[in-house]
């Protein structure tokens, strides 16, 4: 491992080429006018919070409804940075119901090629894998439209699970 110097050099570096802050602002714009637009087109099926920036790593705000509230749970719209893709997490308000809740989804189709427990999340499902951000207006109804279906499916699991 190299020492805080060698990274701090590397990251001056980049800095000062400018891409990563352009990118990195473009990309935070972007999940912010995402939740305004999901917040004011599905409204009647979910409430949506704020806007979470992350450490260059996970751009999010979470979304919940009655149902989900009820169970201490919500869901979350995550940017990866490091993998550039938009993905549904799951999350407990507590470690004592995500756990509860883990033991149930680890054995379904949401985690079935994981071994472990998600670091943050109960389930973590791929929405887009490689969004085209040449197109922001498709992207946004694309991952709409994908959220819709996503979120239907994790909230009938739990409905299946019959966990309060």
């Amino acid at each position: 491992m190299n020492d805080l110097n060698y990274y701090v050099n590397s990251y001056v570096e980049q800095l000062q080429k400018g891409d990563i802050q352009k990118a990195y602002t473009a990309l935070v714009k972007y999940v912010a006018r995402l939740g305004t637009t999901l917040s004011r087109n599905l409204s009647g099926n979910y409430s949506f919070g704020s806007l979470f920036q992350g450490y260059m790593d996970y751009t999010y705000f979470y979304y919940s409804n009655d149902f989900l509230k009820k169970r201490k749970l919500k869901l979350g719209l995550v940017l990866n940075h490091a993998k550039m893709q938009i993905e549904i997490w799951l999350l407990g308000q507590t470690i004592a119901i995500q756990e509860k809740y883990w033991q149930f989804f680890k054995a379904t189709r949401w985690n079935e090629n994981r071994t472990t427990k998600p670091q943050y999340a109960i389930l973590e499902a791929v929405l887009i894998e490689s969004p085209d951000f040449s197109d922001l207006d498709s992207l946004t109804l694309q991952i709409e439209e994908r959220l819709i279906v996503i979120s239907s499916e994790i909230t009938d699991d739990i409905k299946k699970s019959k966990l309060t």
